[in-house]
């Protein structure tokens, strides 16, 4: 059984000043993988500029927009629709004992192989008093040591917007235990890693349809890696296993790998930006 689901997403600005040189890049088209596929992608903006596609470093895909005539107001507009399988994702068979799998994190060639999502990011850099608040429990599997920070980056922060910024440090976050969904990736991937487990901002969609914590634009999650299974979805906005409420758009070390939209504005005065996310399903059979 599958789900479809359209997703609008809306950017509006205004400039106090005339602009005639901006450039934008967009990271919001969903990602097409074993259990998502598009349907129908649709981007515009209202000065009518061309939509280059191109794919960033990780292999996502990205839209740049360089409007040619000068403006005061832009608005864009992509709509989505795409086909979710439906998925349990506790059914995966786990090829490692406990044992087994604790000694492959200390592998070298492991390390190696993963190291851009071992390494510790300015986003993912836990503070020395703070790195004993979460340590895994070697009796325990990897697996369920995630599942608990999880529910411990969940008990921990109290969803709350408009406290935190795209700049906000962990620090802050674990003293004023205040945040938004990217402040929640960011503490369950620093606490991964630092546990040995490589782990991974994800920046998505999220249908709220089941009253999920969430903003009004994107969502974000983490994927951790366990061997002997592979990656993992981890919601700790929502104390939950990444599951069919879930698009991915992409993945990276952390939020500056997945900024939705990044760009270079030209201007002396002021501008107001808003976003917006819609996000529907219906069932297929």
């Amino acid at each position: 059984m599958s789900l479809e689901y359209s997703i609008i997403y809306k950017a509006e600005n205004h400039y106090d000043t005339w602009l005639s040189d901006a450039h934008w890049q967009f990271l919001i088209i969903p990602e097409e993988n074993d259990t998502q596929g598009h349907i129908n992608i649709d981007f515009k903006n209202s000065v009518h500029a061309i939509n280059e596609h191109s794919v960033n470093g990780y292999g996502f895909k990205t839209i740049r927009i360089q409007p040619r005539a000068k403006f005061k107001d832009i608005s864009f507009e992509a709509s989505f629709r795409l086909i979710k399988k439906k998925v349990n994702p506790f059914d995966f068979t786990n090829e490692l004992s406990t044992e087994e799998a604790y000694q492959k994190v200390q592998e070298l060639e492991f390390k190696v192989d993963f190291e851009p999502f071992l390494r510790t990011t300015h986003f993912t850099s836990i503070p020395p008093e703070h790195k004993n608040k979460f340590t895994f429990n070697e009796f325990k599997s990897i697996f369920e040591n995630l599942q608990e920070l999880n529910q411990w980056v969940f008990d921990h922060i109290y969803y709350t917007t408009n406290v935190t910024d795209v700049d906000t440090t962990l620090e802050e976050i674990i003293n004023n235990r205040h945040g938004v969904c990217q402040d929640f990736a960011h503490l369950f991937c620093a606490f991964a890693k630092q546990n040995h487990i490589p782990a991974r901002y994800v920046s998505g969609y999220l249908h709220q349809g089941n009253g999920y914590f969430g903003d009004s634009q994107m969502h974000a999650w983490a994927e951790a890696y366990v061997p002997g299974i592979g990656w993992i979805g981890f919601d700790p906005t929502n104390n939950l296993i990444a599951g069919d409420n879930h698009i991915k758009v992409s993945h990276g070390k952390d939020y500056n790998d997945c900024s939705p939209l990044r760009g270079v504005v030209y201007t002396s005065g002021k501008n107001i930006t808003k976003h917006t996310v819609q996000v529907s399903a219906q069932q297929q059979q």
